[in-house]
């Protein structure tokens, strides 16, 4: 089994989502590490919860901390490659870390998402894979066109407009390296609903 496009799970706070996503083989796993967000992850829950796992990547995820607090937070997590943040002008003093980076954008218009294609040559030669997310945007025909616009010269990683129903086709349209998702929480300790995760990545799923 394996999935036909790449995968990044976001804000992955137990071992139900964790198990569940490296199961359906996706490529990356999102743990926040920033102290004061609702999902953080201690370096003890995150080696709990990867302990578990084989055959994926780990992302460390930041909204505010300095570069230097990252660097200094990753040493307690063994397994990282890739970090994840939403300022970009962290993006420089990152660079040449040794870890693969993501900046994270969120975005409320077509304008927004064009300045954004306007930088996307500088993302590409640092090497950075843009996850966009947004709260109002609707997936028409303009929009559709900017993201393959954006997709042919940087990685790009959609996290909005992903529907089961439709997912085949925008992939297809929009030409991005993947999608985004985000974990949830647990019913309780080892109960997980997994109908929003679970609806997508079977309609991904390539049979052996």
């Amino acid at each position: 089994m394996a999935l036909r496009t790449f995968v990044k799970i976001s804000s992955v706070n137990n071992l139900s989502d964790a198990r569940y996503c490296a199961g359906m083989q996706i490529n990356l796993m999102g743990f926040c590490i920033e102290e004061n967000n609702k999902n953080y992850i201690s370096p003890e829950k995150f080696k709990e919860i990867t302990g578990w796992l084989s055959g994926l990547q780990y992302v460390a995820e930041f909204e505010y901390s300095h570069p230097e607090n990252i660097l200094d937070k990753i040493k307690s997590y063994e397994g990282i490659e890739f970090i994840q943040v939403r300022n970009e002008l962290h993006l420089n003093m990152l660079a040449n870390t040794g870890y693969s980076l993501i900046l994270h954008k969120d975005i409320s218009s077509l304008n927004e998402l064009n300045e954004l294609v306007n930088k996307a040559g500088i993302y590409s030669q640092l090497g950075v894979s843009i996850l966009l997310t947004s709260s109002n945007l609707e997936m028409d025909g303009d929009l559709v066109e900017k993201l393959k616009e954006f997709a042919a010269v940087c990685s790009v990683l959609l996290g909005f407009g992903l529907n089961a129903n439709t997912i085949i086709d925008l992939l297809d349209k929009t030409c991005v390296k993947g999608i985004a998702m985000e974990g949830g929480d647990e019913i309780k300790p080892g109960l997980k609903d997994f109908d929003d995760l679970a609806e997508i990545l079977e309609t991904l799923e390539i049979e052996d």
